[in-house]
């Protein structure tokens, strides 16, 4: 979870006193905020507007694409094993109902190129019976790097859906969904793009134009902006993707806040968050190949988050909270442990954490 921009937040405040006069509040007001806030979110990631949605959580954005995947198009999804559980509910409750099967790819033993290798594993377990690819931009344990362009033209040869879960670093790396092939990418609020808790941006490509959305929402049917006319009843969505917002999704508490956040990292550029993390770390993962962790090879390996795994002589838990008894933070993510960095870290913080991996 990241902190919160000073500017998100007087954004947030400011948007929240307007109802305390809810007069003031007009039904253009309605859709403004979300308008903007999809267009910029469409900068990061190359993508029209109009292929945005607001989304409440990954589940709700991943059910949204996995519930629209063609029944008659293979009988195996595809994913990989140690992923934050959002999309393996998702998936495994669908195939569950439609008589398919979760088929997991591991990670190679070896650590020689295993980014490469497990990119590998993945492409060629994309036949013609995978219905779908669903799968994280990077592995949420360790940060490993994916082929994404590779992965996707090879869904879009086979019309295998591509469907990625983009929270771990949409906002700090960058990613192209067109370059990438990706017919849906589903990102959460609150970690790399810097918002808030309980609001996420998902892209939902041209293969979901003509889908079924989870909720039935009046704000996502064609006349929804003229309040004179909503009780005309219309079976006639919006186009594109904003079928698939989530009900209210004008939310004026939240929208602000993402919207500033969004517009704060267009300012500094994702590419230029990736580097400025990179030039922190790379002392550390010196540091950590010189005493004997393990981590990811550096073509292979994203820069604002990676995980190391431990020498067999040193305890995870005991690390961690001794970590934590000299303020400093980590995750602790299946078999690693988790470092990220951001605009907001300094050198002083990477020596601070050596220096307490050295006297642990």
């Amino acid at each position: 979870m990241s902190p919160l921009l000073r500017s998100s937040e007087e954004a947030a405040i400011i948007d929240l006193q307007r109802k305390r006069n809810p007069a003031s509040i007009l039904p253009i007001d309605f859709f403004t905020e979300a308008a903007t806030l999809r267009s910029n979110f469409g900068k990061l990631i190359n993508s029209d507007a109009a292929q945005i949605a607001i989304i409440p959580s990954v589940s709700y954005g991943i059910m949204n694409a996995v519930q629209n995947i063609p029944l008659d198009n293979g009988q195996s999804v595809i994913m990989v094993t140690e992923e934050f559980p959002s999309g393996f509910y998702a998936v495994n409750a669908w195939c569950n109902r439609h008589s398919k099967t979760v088929q997991m790819i591991h990670p190679p033993e070896t650590q020689h190129q295993r980014g490469a290798l497990w990119s590998q594993e993945i492409l060629n377990s994309i036949t013609e019976d995978t219905c779908a690819v669903v799968m994280s931009s990077i592995h949420w344990t360790d940060g490993t790097l994916y082929d994404l362009a590779s992965i996707g033209k090879k869904c879009q040869e086979l019309n295998v859906v591509f469907i990625v879960d983009g929270s771990q670093s949409v906002g700090a790396l960058p990613i192209d969904v067109q370059e990438c092939n990706i017919d849906a990418l589903i990102c959460t609020g609150y970690k790399w793009l810097l918002g808030p808790y309980s609001l996420g941006l998902a892209y939902y490509g041209p293969r979901f134009d003509h889908g079924c959305p989870i909720e039935e929402s009046w704000m996502t049917r064609s006349n929804a902006e003229d309040f004179t006319s909503l009780t005309s009843y219309t079976d006639d969505y919006k186009p594109g993707a904003m079928r698939y917002n989530v009900g209210e999704a004008s939310n004026f508490g939240l929208l602000p806040i993402l919207n500033t956040s969004i517009l704060q990292i267009l300012e500094w550029g994702v590419e230029n968050i990736q580097n400025y993390s990179n030039s922190l770390i790379t002392p550390l993962t010196v540091f950590l190949t010189e005493n004997n962790f393990q981590i990811e090879e550096e073509s292979w390996r994203s820069k604002h988050l990676f995980g190391f795994k431990l020498p067999p002589t040193i305890d995870r838990d005991t690390l961690v909270n001794h970590l934590k008894s000299k303020n400093i933070i980590v995750s602790a993510r299946g078999n690693s442990i988790r470092v990220s960095t951001h605009v907001y870290n300094g050198e002083e913080d990477v020596k601070a954490l050596m220096e307490a991996m050295s006297d642990r």
